[in-house]
């Protein structure tokens, strides 16, 4: 079935952090619909993704408009889309919406991540790196 908007955002739906953001970002009354995608799903945006180059494990991805946003670009496009309603909006648009306090803040962000995932015990995500699949193959022999 194809999709009413070519807007999505792809993040990582097994990270706590991530799955709360998306959860509690307002957008509606800001941008046209934006289709979410989780980046452990099979969706065939992933391996678009994968083949522009995106590594998921660096950041979530954001696609506006024909326009391709990574990591903190994306963090700070969404949080000048936020809607002004909500603490979160607004504190998330105070926060990252300027381009030098995302760059700053969204290495920290990625971190938190990296331990959540960690404590979690949940693999960082397989499609951004191929190197990481056969880096943890030992056998020499490849199983595909």
């Amino acid at each position: 079935m194809a999709s009413k908007t070519d807007n999505l955002l792809v993040y990582d739906g097994q990270c706590p952090f991530c799955r709360r953001y998306v959860r509690w970002l307002q957008l509606q009354d800001a941008a046209e619909e934006l289709r979410l995608i989780d980046a452990r799903g099979d969706d065939p945006v992933i391996d678009e993704l994968r083949s522009r180059g995106f590594d998921l494990n660096k950041g979530m991805v954001l696609k506006l408009d024909a326009q391709w946003y990574h990591g903190a670009d994306a963090l700070r496009v969404l949080a000048l889309l936020s809607s002004p309603v909500g603490v979160f909006n607004r504190l998330n648009r105070r926060l990252f919406g300027g381009h030098k306090r995302a760059e700053s803040g969204y290495p920290l962000l990625r971190g938190l991540r990296r331990l959540a995932l960690w404590v979690l015990r949940r693999p960082p995500l397989q499609h951004s790196s191929r190197r990481r699949n056969t880096r943890s193959c030992r056998g020499g022999e490849d199983d595909s």
